[in-house]
């Protein structure tokens, strides 16, 4: 049996799936924001409830914001800050008295779609996750690319590409720079762009504003995921997050991305993710794999 926990910034979920794929058991409980310890508490306290519920004894495969450092062994680059600089596997670890395996939430999501998910059979896979931030990952034949710092993927803390007036140099981010993509696409981004109102609110509106908001968002994510065209030209693109449940962003964005792209056609399809935002906790148990 595999676990896989999906540590977001907002919850935190597991699942515990058998040989073939199949769920035994699921548990989702919220995340307590800025506490360490308590977040600690909380992962170990779902592994022990799939487990009870599925009477057996589980690898154990984490998705999170950021990853764990390779020259240090310390938490870098999550969003969800209590986390950074913590040594999250070896103190988790000893809470479950086993290895455990850690990789970034949207390489997990990656990896997730590209076995057997929306992009399922096809070799590269940029998965993009946007949610409370903003990420990306690659699987390449069905596993993670992480490359030797662990960040390859890393698309949302590069800055928007070619800026129009008012977006350079664009919001602060919580890494210390201005204009990232997480600022822009993240939902939070979306929200400080429409006036406060989230990405549900403005679907179900029918005003100008809301409009607008809406088709700069599009524009945006065209321009963003335009870069990775141009760098990875990856055989597909899936969507996770939240904010992958906007139905107008797979018809705007690949309408839209062919202006930025450097190519005279984009044959690259944009995806919905077959196993929605379970798709990342998925992906976390197949680290085990």
């Amino acid at each position: 049996m595999r676990i896989g926990i999906d540590l977001g910034g907002t919850k935190i979920e597991g699942v515990a799936l058998d040989a073939s794929g199949a769920t035994r058991a699921r548990r989702r409980v919220a995340t307590p924001r800025d506490d360490y310890d308590a977040t600690l508490r909380a992962m170990a306290e779902i592994v022990a409830a799939l487990e009870a519920e599925a009477g057996e004894r589980g690898t154990v495969g984490v998705g999170m914001p950021g990853a764990i450092s390779p020259a240090t062994g310390r938490v870098k680059n999550a969003n969800s800050t209590w986390l950074n600089g913590r040594m999250l596997k070896p103190d988790l670890e000893a809470a479950l008295g086993r290895e455990v395996r850690f990789a970034n939430d949207a390489n997990c999501f990656a990896v997730s779609e590209a076995r057997d998910g929306a992009a399922a059979g096809r070799r590269l896979v940029f998965g993009v996750i946007v949610g409370t931030g903003t990420g990306g990952g690659i699987a390449i034949g069905g596993h993670a690319w992480t490359g030797p710092n662990a960040i390859a993927g890393e698309w949302g803390h590069n800055p928007l590409p070619w800026p129009r007036i008012g977006e350079w140099p664009g919001p602060a981010c919580y890494c210390g720079k201005h204009g990232c993509i997480e600022t822009f696409l993240s939902g939070p981004g979306l929200a400080r762009d429409a006036g406060g109102r989230s990405a549900e609110e403005l679907a179900a509106a029918t005003d100008v504003a809301a409009r607008e908001a809406l088709a700069r968002h599009a524009d945006r994510m065209a321009r963003a995921l335009a870069s990775v065209l141009n760098l990875l030209d990856p055989d597909a693109i899936v969507l996770g997050g939240g904010l992958s449940n906007l139905p107008h962003l797979y018809e705007e964005v690949p309408r839209l991305w062919g202006r930025y792209a450097f190519s005279d056609g984009v044959d690259t399809p944009l995806l919905p993710p077959a196993h929605g935002d379970a798709s990342g906790v998925r992906g976390a148990a197949w680290l085990w794999e």
